[in-house]
């Protein structure tokens, strides 16, 4: 028997103002669309930005049904929406954000098992890693380079 240990490495930014212009763009754009989420049983609002190699920025928010199951998370609203309006165009980013009527999140909010297994997939299909940035309401901001830092372990095609 031997341990090994998995290694998650990612940056860490205090503010949007000391990130790249173009994401400090993206995760402001998140922040909009965590504003237009339907959360009426949560009140946990969820917004997606995901940018493309085109240059295009598409959003998600979450939206929640009575029947908890038929409700989809704001990454995966983004990410589907942006393989049906742009087939065949690599991701490059996606920022993810929360904010709650109820209280504070200040601690950066990253993406359910579900939706991390599509950002799995559809990194796969770009042949480039996600770069996936995190943030809360308020706060400092997590950016991974390619979704295995966040999932060690991932399922592939391959296996199938």
């Amino acid at each position: 028997m031997r341990k090994e240990q998995f290694v998650c490495p990612y940056e860490v930014y205090d503010t949007m103002e000391e990130l790249p212009q173009q994401d400090a763009e993206l995760m402001r754009r998140a922040h909009e669309a965590a504003r237009n989420a339907y959360a009426p049983y949560s009140k946990f609002n969820v917004g997606a930005a995901l940018r493309l190699a085109n240059g295009a920025i598409v959003l998600g928010n979450n939206v929640e049904n009575a029947a908890y199951p038929s409700g989809l998370c704001a990454e995966r609203v983004a990410m589907f929406a942006a393989m049906a309006q742009y087939p065949g165009v690599p991701f490059e980013a996606l920022a993810v954000t929360a904010w709650s009527a109820s209280k504070s999140i200040e601690e950066p909010v990253a993406p359910c098992g579900a939706c991390r297994q599509v950002m799995v997939e559809v990194e796969q299909v770009s042949k480039q890693p996600l770069r996936v940035l995190c943030q809360g309401d308020t706060g400092p901001i997590m950016v991974f380079d390619g979704v295995e830092s966040l999932m060690p372990f991932i399922f592939l095609d391959k296996f199938l």
